[in-house]
């Protein structure tokens, strides 16, 4: 019988919490072109989209290894600190008020049901906004352990139900960038795998 390695599991899930990432990333910058914003904003942004779910990394008993399990709401709660725990991280680095700010509030909904502070319409920064539909985007369209990946109609199809959620400008926004040639390379799934070693988890 061959011997099971404890840390592919994790691997495959480092790999894909990158690959979300970059997807975010890629996608969020197009968005931002879209709308107009300037380039070092964009970039700001692609680098936000790339570090939104830093705060993961703190919570990841509660994510990575499981099996196919959706989380129970008890461990629900800790999974929400990631928004606040990465934000705190990033602090102490040297990175603008607007890539902080993005990634805190990057759970916030339009209509105040999002999380961590409740914040609703105009109260949330442009960037968190951005990165919100980017981030639902990518997640619908990516396999998961308890479901298959969506391609791009349904997934759309699935947010346009949820609509609610979405700035209504940056929602267009989106749907534009997806559409257009131009991004659509950019934003790909890339194809990165990760090799985690036993030292690296200590």
């Amino acid at each position: 019988m061959s011997e099971i390695n404890p840390l592919s599991f994790f691997e495959e899930d480092v790999t894909e919490e990158i690959n979300h990432g970059i997807r975010v990333s890629n996608l969020a910058y197009c968005v931002a072109k879209e709308l107009g914003m300037y380039e070092e904003q964009c970039h700001e942004l692609a680098l936000a989209g790339m570090m939104h779910d830093i705060g993961k990394l703190y919570v990841s008993g509660y994510l990575y290894g499981r099996d196919k399990d959706t989380l129970k709401i008890e461990e629900m709660k800790y999974v929400r600190l990631h928004p606040r725990l990465g934000y705190d991280e990033l602090m102490r680095l040297d990175f603008s008020d607007f890539v902080l700010e993005s990634i805190l509030y990057h759970h916030e909904n339009y209509d105040g049901s999002g999380y961590p502070e409740n914040l609703a319409g105009d109260q949330i920064p442009l960037g968190a906004k951005i990165l919100r539909v980017c981030d639902v985007y990518a997640a619908l369209t990516s396999d998961r352990p308890y479901r298959s990946a969506f391609d791009s109609d349904t997934a759309v199809e699935l947010m346009i139900d949820e609509v609610k959620n979405f700035d209504m400008k940056v929602f267009l926004a989106f749907q534009r960038a997806i559409h257009e040639e131009e991004w659509q390379e950019k934003w790909a799934l890339p194809g990165l795998k990760v090799r985690i070693t036993e030292e690296e988890t200590i």
